[in-house]
């Protein structure tokens, strides 16, 4: 097993309300999931390879709950990247080198029954953790925004955590609302649904814990 690590923050907007019952170990909320979730390393390697500034995003359908399988992905990484980093961030993506289950690329790896040609396209990626604040952008492909939830009254930014003492893809979560469209293998249309702020520290073994 090569060893990798990371350090990076991610976006992700899916199809469920806010909250998203996947976190709960419930059903998603309208009986399927679908999603877009964008990871970008801030410093980590794979191996010898270095990782650092690099962003890969998936965009993943699944026709029913997560656990019964049937799910499609089309990977998108970074253009930047060198031959050795694309295919060091398509082994993390694939949950390659890494023990069984361990992160959620492991996890969502053994779901999927069909896995698209990756992309290698220029990636916006923009993400303020602490303020629920966010943008993915590919050009032609995909284009999320990721905003506070706002109290339906009065407009006021609405702060709510998750804390997962034992996930599989962070510890501690900011809550927000986003808005996708996606074109391609993949196409979705999500609007004011669940979104999620992370900051990440992973490696083959799974979330590396203070």
């Amino acid at each position: 097993m090569i060893p990798w690590e990371f350090k990076g923050r991610e976006l992700v907007n899916c199809n469920c309300a806010w909250g998203c019952p996947c976190q709960f170990n419930a059903l998603p909320t309208k009986g399927f999931c679908e999603a877009v979730g964008a990871f970008h390393i801030d410093e980590g390697h794979y191996g010898d390879v270095k990782l650092d500034g690099l962003t890969m995003i998936t965009i993943i359908h699944w026709p029913g709950p997560i656990h019964e399988g049937r799910g499609r992905c089309q990977p998108i990484v970074d253009e930047r990247a060198n031959d050795a980093q694309r295919q060091a961030l398509l082994k993390i993506m694939s949950g390659e080198d890494t023990d069984p289950f361990a992160t959620v690329f492991a996890v969502f790896a053994t779901t999927f029954e069909e896995v698209y040609e990756p992309l290698f396209r220029p990636i916006e990626f923009e993400a303020d953790v602490d303020g629920r604040r966010g943008r993915i952008r590919v050009e032609g492909l995909v284009d999320t925004v990721g905003e506070p939830i706002r109290n339906p009254v009065t407009g006021t930014e609405h702060r709510a955590r998750i804390d997962l003492p034992n996930g599989f893809e962070y510890s501690l979560a900011e809550m927000g609302s986003g808005t996708t469209t996606t074109k391609g293998r993949i196409e979705l249309n999500l609007k004011d649904s669940y979104a999620q702020f992370a900051h990440l520290h992973l490696n083959n073994h799974g979330i590396v814990r203070a």
